[in-house]
């Protein structure tokens, strides 16, 4: 051992936050794959948004779940493909591109909501209510 690297703490990657992070986000992701083969993690985002907004912009609706606008862009338009979403340029505004759900996309995305519940328990299935509920808490303050 070289007598310059006796004191530097030992790195075990299998305890950092990052190594756990990305096997509970591979879990997550193994899991969603298989519940929800349709559609992708960010493209259940967006349609589970527009649920809640009913007509967004396109910029605003990327805001909202955490995407660049060009990112953002290609979700919508493989939502497109699919016939979920419909994209019209805003009365008010004709820079704006107004992103709303099809009546295909409301009812795939309704379902899609009640499947995301069970992802979501399948992930945590080793998790107690309260171990559950601590964990939200902590990733919110990161």
């Amino acid at each position: 051992m070289d007598i310059e690297n006796r004191d530097l703490p030992v790195y075990r990657l299998e305890e950092q936050i990052g190594f756990k992070l990305r096997l509970a986000n591979q879990k997550h992701l193994e899991v969603f794959a298989r519940m929800m083969p349709d559609v992708t993690p960010t493209q259940f985002a967006v349609l589970a948004k527009l649920l809640e907004e009913d007509t967004i912009s396109q910029n605003q609706l990327g805001r909202l779940v955490g995407m660049d606008a060009a990112t953002t862009k290609g979700v919508v338009d493989r939502l497109r493909a699919k016939g979920f979403v419909r994209r019209t340029k805003s009365t008010s505004d004709m820079r704006r591109l107004e992103i709303s759900l099809t009546a295909e996309g409301r009812a795939f995305g309704e379902q899609a909501v009640m499947t995301a519940s069970e992802i979501s328990a399948a992930t945590a299935q080793n998790l107690t209510r309260r171990e559950l509920e601590r964990l939200l808490e902590l990733l919110d303050k990161l």
